[in-house]
């Protein structure tokens, strides 16, 4: 540790409080987070705007087919060469981090996402900015806390400021970043954790006005009022994007693991570049983030959505238009996922505001082609779709609620958004019990939650509590030799093993009582003559959730460790206990 930084721990342990401390802390990276996202946008605007600028042909444009290969082949470049590592999903990377790793996250994320994602959606790909900037975000969050020497539970909290400030700053909304921390990284509200994330939220969302003077994405304001005989038909539209998120999901997945089967880093860059760039020259509504797209949906009009295409001079005609939207729906997710299985740095949050934006706008449209004696707001169910893709693809409603409030200038619409992300989540619940971003993660048992005893679980780890104190016997020992490791050992339960260190079961003490006495019978009995089942066994790969269900199950004290049927230790209820209390304590905020 650098002399500097040690005198300043010391005079800071003597001098300023945990509490004090860390909200001082937050404040700082509410700040970094701020500038990074400003970098970001910048950066990934100033990459666009240099290489499409000369080309204003509304009709077919050539370069959606080789732009986005070319970001890609860039951003697997970088990482490759100066990263030395894939770029990874930055999302799921921070919940992986906090739920295996105690908050760690590598220097380098606090740069190498800003730098990636800037070259894969600058150049066009079918991606987002956001979960980029959450990923450095919350990296600079787990290295100041780091660099500082503070416990898990503090570096969780800052890990959490970093996210909320990046969010804050290059959405400018606040609440919306707060909820975020809360539903998506599953940080516990408490008095302690509160008071630092909205500080970090207002940091982040000041440092981004001092640099533009409107939002980073889009600023719109609602022009028409709620109407309640709408409601039935926000009801459906709430079904209809709980469907699409689970479509999203299962097809994002299963298309990003099948390129992911091409070992070879740049043959697997071509392959997806080329068909994403196919994608995107059919259906330039996919080329990078896509509030371009939404904002011409906003302003009311659709048509934009179909320059650069083939059938842009047919942008008039309703049925030209819903079908080709619909296309963009139906093949955004292929898109998102041959961009970051091919490579590419990124996330889905911006596609998932995209294809609900362009959900909500069909549903009106539609129903507004069909000559009823009433006409619905297109703008309203525009941003009704994209709450209602936000709560059914990330399963955080009130985030839904909460940015598209903040976005489109107030709360007229509070009603209709939490009809549309309230249906749209129980949907997409029905059929997928988690998250785009914690689905992984969850399949793996490696997901922390919100309920408190899961998590503390979670964050355990079944090596920590092996116990290897236990004399093993063999089965052909007699009972003279057990005698003489019973007389050594300090445990009542002995692990019977053969000499290849397989697990054959257990010889409790309590079931030998009545003949260990008896020395006629040390020669002639074996341990194989006495030795038990043990009444169940754990494998060294499960989680520690699992552990604790086999014993409850069995009732039993002690559980024999194996892996690939090898004797490992045991597990004890007691240091099982033992072990929780100490996570439990390191876990809490307060």
């Amino acid at each position: 540790m650098k002399p500097l930084l040690l005198r300043f721990l010391k005079w800071r342990n003597l001098h300023v409080s945990n509490k004090a401390f860390v909200l001082i802390l937050s404040v700082l990276i509410g700040f970094c987070a701020g500038i990074a996202a400003v970098i970001l946008k910048t950066l990934t605007h100033y990459i666009r705007e240099k290489i499409v600028k000369n080309y204003e042909d509304a009709n077919e444009n050539y370069l959606f087919f080789a732009l986005p290969f070319i970001g890609i082949l860039l951003t697997v470049f970088f990482f490759k060469f100066f990263i030395k590592e894939k770029a990874g999903h930055g999302i799921s990377s921070i919940l992986f981090s906090i739920s295996r790793r105690k908050g760690f996250l590598k220097r380098h994320k606090m740069y190498s996402p800003v730098i990636g994602s800037a070259f894969t959606v600058g150049f066009g790909g079918s991606v987002g900015l956001e979960a980029s900037i959450v990923s450095a975000g919350s990296a600079i969050g787990s290295n100041i806390g780091r660099l500082f020497k503070l416990e898990y539970k503090h570096i969780l909290l800052l890990i959490g400021c970093g996210a909320t400030g990046a969010i804050a700053a290059i959405f400018n909304t606040p609440i919306a970043a707060l909820v975020f921390a809360l539903e998506v990284l599953m940080l516990d509200l408490t008095l302690a954790s509160l008071i630092p994330l909205l500080m970090a939220s207002i940091t982040g969302t000041v440092t981004a006005k001092l640099f533009f003077a409107e939002e980073l994405l889009f600023n719109f304001k609602i022009q028409d009022a709620f109407v309640s005989s709408d409601v039935p038909f926000f009801i459906l539209l709430g079904l209809l994007c709980g469907l699409i998120s689970v479509y999203f999901t299962r097809t994002e997945m299963f298309v990003e693991k099948k390129i992911k089967l091409i070992q070879n880093d740049y043959i697997r860059a071509v392959f997806g570049g080329i068909f994403l760039g196919l994608a995107i020259f059919l259906l330039p509504p996919l080329f990078g983030e896509g509030y371009d797209s939404i904002s011409s949906l906003l302003s009311q009009a659709p048509g934009k959505l179909l320059e650069h295409s083939f059938v842009f001079s047919q942008r008039e005609n309703n049925y030209i238009l819903v079908a080709f939207l619909f296309l963009a729906i139906l093949f955004k997710p292929f898109a998102t996922a041959l961009t970051i299985g091919s490579g590419g740095a990124g996330g889905i949050f911006a596609p998932s505001l995209l294809m609900g934006g362009i959900s909500g706008f069909l549903v009106a449209r539609v129903i507004n082609m069909m000559n009823l004696p009433f006409t619905i707001s297109e703008t309203n169910f525009t941003l009704a779709g994209m709450a209602g893709l936000i709560a059914g693809i990330l399963h955080a409603p009130l985030m839904a609620l909460f940015l598209i409030a903040e976005l489109s200038g107030g709360y007229q619409l509070i009603v209709p958004l939490m009809i549309t992300s309230g249906v749209s989540l129980v949907t997409a619940r029905f059929f997928e019990p988690h998250s785009i971003y914690t689905k992984r993660l969850a399949e793996k048992g490696q997901l922390i939650t919100h309920h408190k005893d899961k998590a503390v679980l979670t964050l355990m780890k079944i090596k920590e509590v092996i116990e290897n104190d236990f004399e093993s016997v063999n089965p052909e020992d007699t009972l003279g030799e057990l005698i003489k490791v019973i007389a050594r050992s300090k445990r009542n339960i002995f692990p019977v093993v053969n000499k290849e260190n397989h697990f054959l079961g257990i010889v409790m003490l309590d079931d030998i009582r009545d003949i260990m006495f008896d020395p006629e019978q040390y020669q002639t009995i074996v341990v194989d003559d006495i030795m038990s089942i043990a009444p169940a066994h754990l494998c060294i790969t499960d989680s520690m959730e699992n552990v604790m269900d086999v014993f409850t199950e069995t009732g039993a004290w002690n559980l024999p460790v194996l892996e690939q049927g090898k004797y490992q230790g045991f597990i004890s209820k007691s240091k099982m206990f033992s072990a929780y209390r100490n996570v439990l304590v390191e876990f809490s905020h307060e």
